[in-house]
C-alpha cells in the first residue's frame, strides 16, 4: 500500500494532464449528480466548500442554490475550520490558502446540518478520504455526526484503497462524474 504522501503526489500528476476545460466538464457532471441526489434535495442546511482550481468546481453551484438552501462554507481559522453562512451578494475574502471565504459570525448549530459535501485529494470505494494533510476536515467531521456526508471527486481521484486511521470518518457516499457509490 502506498503512503498518503505518495498518493498525494500521484493525484497531483493525474491532475496535471487534465485541461481546465476537461476539469470543468467533469465538475459539471459531478455537480449535476449532486443536485439530483435525494440527500441534497431534502436538505435545508448544506455544508459545501468554495473550490480551489484543482478541486471539483462548486462556485456556480453555490451561487445557484444560495437562495434556495442555507449554505455554509468553511473558513480556515488557525488550525480549525469554522463554518459561516454564505449570503448571496456579500463579498468573499481570500483566506489563508487563497480560498474565498464568507465573513460574519461562526455557525455552530452543527446538528442542523443535513448534508456535508466534502472535497478530497482522493477517495476509495469504502468512502475513505485522502485530504491535503493538514487535518482540517479530520477535526471538523466528528462535529457533523448527524449530517449525511458526500465526498466529491474526479473519476481519476478514485483509488482502490486509501490508508485509513482509526480517527478517519468515511463518507456515506462518493460522487464522481461517472458514478455514485456508497461509502460506509
Amino acid at each position: 500500500m502506498e503512503t498518503k504522501q505518495a498518493l498525494r503526489r500521484l493525484m497531483a500528476l493525474r491532475k496535471e494532464v487534465e485541461t481546465p476545460e476537461a476539469l470543468g466538464r467533469l465538475s459539471a457532471g459531478i455537480m449535476a449528480r449532486l443536485e439530483a441526489h435525494p440527500a441534497f434535495l431534502a436538505a435545508g442546511t448544506v455544508l459545501l466548500y468554495h473550490s480551489l482550481p484543482d478541486e471539483v468546481d462548486t462556485r456556480a453551484f453555490i451561487r445557484r442554490w444560495a437562495a434556495g438552501k442555507r449554505l455554509l462554507l468553511p473558513v480556515v481559522t488557525g488550525e480549525e475550520l469554522t463554518l459561516r453562512l454564505y449570503r448571496p451578494g456579500e463579498p468573499l475574502v481570500k483566506g489563508k490558502f487563497g480560498i474565498e471565504e464568507p465573513q460574519g459570525h461562526a455557525f455552530t448549530d452543527f446538528a442542523s446540518i443535513a448534508l456535508a459535501v466534502v472535497p478530497g485529494v482522493a477517495f476509495d470505494r469504502g468512502g475513505h478520504r485522502l485530504g491535503r494533510g493538514k487535518g482540517y476536515y479530520d477535526r471538523l467531521l466528528p462535529r457533523l455526526s448527524g449530517a449525511f456526508k458526500i465526498g466529491v471527486c474526479f473519476p481519476f481521484q478514485l483509488l482502490d484503497n486509501i490508508p485509513a486511521e482509526p480517527f478517519d470518518i468515511p463518507m456515506d457516499e462518493v460522487i464522481t462524474s461517472l458514478e455514485t457509490f456508497p461509502g460506509v
